[in-house]
């Protein structure tokens, strides 16, 4: 016998802010009448740190994660145990979002070595023999707008053979002269990254031009902090030999899920950074890195 069972949401963009109700319906399609020992739900809130592997030998107590931190948990009884009729069944529930003691619900955020993850389970026991169903739901948390207004202060930059660092012969580079400006540095995460970036002299042709946005993460406890940066998208401005003193746009949007408010716990952090790239035609690679700060407004 077929039975689907499903969660729908209220809400449309599933996104909820803390002490907001998450209300929603389980739907139960079957053809004939079903029996079934009691129908539970639960809401979690779940931070899952993770080590790097070239951290797991230094942290030995760590092994290869971190315990995670449960942020939100609570359940109920969304049927008793009985009979439910042919057809299409829904039943109404309301969860609100409260956090466990005194924490607080971050954002939801899905990140490489950190995870802050909210979801829905709905299960439907069923008697003997017959296999017990569960569905599960993310929804996402967005954390509370700050009052305090952001005043943007644009960041400037100039990039010569001369201000390059972690370069081993520095006579045989190439001339070049790139300038250009970040609109700013502290973000409004619903809005898009801008600035400009021209080449006014490079004696190798450009190959190209890529922004690079690249989240820090960093997990400890006692022992030490292990910090890992990894890459979350490029983006390429330009490609091929770009006319000098030529302004080109520098736009980036930033992804849902993947960046959220830069967060600072004591169990780990999640900062952001963006890397301007410009790649010459002999191959070389010429960086400039800015560290963001990102928040909700």
């Amino acid at each position: 016998m077929s039975v689907t069972l499903d969660i729908k949401l209220k809400r449309a963009n599933k996104v909820y802010h803390e002490g907001e109700t998450v209300a929603g319906v389980v739907t139960l399609c079957c053809k004939e009448q079903l029996q079934h020992n009691g129908i539970t739900l639960s809401m979690d809130g779940i931070v899952n740190l993770q080590l790097s592997s070239k951290s797991v030998g230094v942290f030995e107590a760590f092994y290869n994660s971190v315990k995670p931190i449960q942020l939100i948990s609570s359940s109920i009884e969304a049927a008793k145990a009985g009979k439910i009729p042919g057809g299409k069944t829904e039943i109404p529930f309301e969860f609100p979002l409260i956090s466990k003691g005194n924490k607080v619900l971050y954002e939801t955020y899905h990140g490489v070595f950190v995870n802050i993850q909210y979801t829905l389970r709905c299960d439907l026991k069923r008697p003997l023999l017959a296999k017990d169903l569960s569905r599960s739901c993310e929804f996402i948390v967005h954390s509370q707008p700050q009052i305090s207004k952001i005043v943007p202060t644009p960041v400037k930059f100039s990039i010569t053979p001369e201000t390059l660092q972690n370069v081993r012969e520095r006579s045989q580079l190439p001339r070049f002269l790139i300038r250009g400006h970040l609109d700013a540095t502290s973000c409004v995460i619903s809005q898009p990254l801008t600035g400009e970036v021209q080449v006014d002299k490079s004696d190798v042709p450009v190959k190209s031009i890529e922004l690079q946005l690249v989240r820090v993460e960093t997990c400890g406890c006692a022992e030490g902090y292990a910090r890992d940066a990894t890459e979350i998208q490029n983006i390429q401005i330009a490609e091929g030999d770009v006319g000098h003193g030529l302004p080109i746009p520098v736009y980036m949007v930033f992804p849902r899920l993947f960046t959220c408010p830069t967060l600072e716990t004591t169990n780990f952090k999640v900062e952001f950074e963006i890397n301007v790239v410009v790649i010459l035609q002999d191959d070389h690679l010429i960086t400039e890195n800015f560290p963001l700060k990102l928040c909700r407004v």
